[in-house]
């Protein structure tokens, strides 16, 4: 049904049909859970072999690959899985439509996560360290783009006030360094030294940090200027459907792993730093979720 037709644009506009549901649901939560900790992964070493180059042997370099690359896959297989038409997702790369951000994104990952695949074979057969540290520069300078195009998505989305490219965009790759630096702290453990173990617990601390102010200042403090949007931050904030979940995110993400890190620096303690980046690698998830889950509670129609 015709509502009004715009003369300026010749755009005819109808009415919406509200969905009834949450439409993306936890199936795009892993898809951006599980990419951020493989693009972070590829971050925090590109860093180390910059920082401690003696201390990322050949062993971690293969780890935090392979971990990274499984990772990216989960990303991959998720984000097929939520396909409306999944088995058709080869038309992506037979009949690609480059204006699109998915088309983009999946290109992008696969030649990610192509590169990686690479890595691991040079070090698994042994081929040297020199390859792989080449090929480690080109993959960094792709996994920026890879963590963010999904800011790019959701920014295109219609009606989603909370979904805004210059915050998300930052958000990205804040989950990136968050996740990153503490994977890389678990798969390290004790052949990281107290001071490369420090200084990835600073990135933990701070990107915590960063994000946690980012979130209050536009969900908590932050003013909407739809009256809708204004309602559905005031219902989160209150006693809403996603009210705990929203704060137990941001507790587990952020607030306990910057006050852990921050005993860290005090006490030395490598439980207080694990613990740490266990929580927020779990935390992030609950977070991601919350942040999905939000503005699709506002009426489309």
């Amino acid at each position: 049904m015709v509502h009004e037709s715009l003369a300026a644009t010749h755009a005819v506009v109808t009415l919406d049909v509200a969905l009834p549901d949450v439409f993306w649901g936890w199936f795009v939560t892993m898809n951006m859970w599980a990419k951020s900790i493989g693009t972070g992964l590829i971050f925090m070493l590109f860093l180390l072999l910059r920082k401690a180059p003696s201390e990322v042997d050949s062993s971690l370099r293969t780890k935090t690959v392979i971990v990274s690359f499984v990772f990216m896959n989960i990303f991959l297989l998720f984000t097929w899985l939520d396909l409306h038409q999944m088995w058709r997702m080869w038309h992506i790369f037979f009949y690609p439509h480059w204006t699109s951000a998915i088309t983009v994104g999946a290109w992008m990952a696969t030649l990610f996560v192509g590169l990686e695949f690479l890595m691991i074979v040079i070090m698994v057969k042994n081929k040297g360290t020199a390859a792989f540290d080449k090929l480690l520069f080109w993959v960094t300078l792709l996994a920026i783009p890879v963590t963010l195009y999904t800011a790019g998505i959701m920014a295109e989305a219609t009606a989603r006030e909370l979904w805004q490219m210059p915050t998300e965009s930052a958000q990205m790759i804040l989950a990136a360094t968050l996740s990153g630096s503490a994977a890389m702290i678990l798969i390290g453990g004790s052949k990281l030294s107290d001071e490369t173990k420090s200084f990835l617990g600073s990135i933990l601390g701070l990107s915590a940090l960063m994000a946690f102010i980012i979130y209050m200042s536009e969900y908590v403090f932050g003013a909407m200027k739809s009256e809708d949007a204004a309602a559905i931050l005031a219902y989160v904030k209150g006693n809403g459907e996603y009210s705990t979940m929203f704060w137990i995110g941001q507790w587990v993400a952020y607030i306990l792993p910057m006050l852990l890190v921050a005993l860290y620096r005090v006490s030395r303690s490598s439980a207080l730093l694990s613990l740490a980046s266990i929580l927020a690698i779990v935390g992030l998830w609950v977070v991601k979720h919350v942040w999905l889950v939000i503005p699709q509670l506002l009426p489309l129609s």
